[in-house]
């Protein structure tokens, strides 16, 4: 197994491993096709890929873990709570953002102080968005059943 993990570029002083999984071509193309990495997607675009990803899985937990659990208004404070959770990960991109991009000469938009407000921007409302779409199907999964069953009968 030794043989298999190896420094990466033959270089010991990066820190880094090179292994079979990390190195291997399906890993670099699969890493390579996520909207952050993805070349000719403007900024805007990957904010609101990531923001409705992480918008539509956010309200579970909150509904079924959360305190309100059991409750009538469960998935509601559930909702809320994930809206309440996207604006503050927002301010940190933001925060992250003004810190982070002060030069303009970047090959990548994502790169530059006005490419990652345009990706918080787009965080955030596709955020918002995913997060209602899971509540609304959520919310309507006794219609959506009744509805299922009676096309398939």
């Amino acid at each position: 197994m030794a043989e298999f993990i190896k420094p990466y570029n033959d270089d010991p002083f990066v820190g880094n491993l090179s292994t079979p999984v990390s190195t291997s071509s399906f890993s670099k193309g699969l890493l390579g096709n996520l909207p952050a990495y993805r070349r000719g997607l403007s900024p805007l675009l990957r904010g609101l890929e990531i923001g409705m990803a992480h918008g539509y899985f956010l309200i579970g937990p909150f509904d079924k873990l959360g305190p309100l659990r059991g409750t009538d208004v469960a998935l509601l404070a559930g909702f809320l709570s994930s809206v309440g959770l996207i604006i503050i990960l927002t301010t940190c991109l933001s925060m992250y953002g003004n810190v982070s991009f002060t030069r303009a000469d970047s090959k990548d938009p994502l790169q530059t102080a006005e490419g990652w407000g345009q990706f918080t921007a787009g965080f955030l409302v596709g955020a918002v968005g995913g997060s209602g779409f899971a509540y609304l199907l959520l919310a309507n999964i006794p219609v959506l059943q009744t509805a299922g069953l009676s096309l398939f009968s």
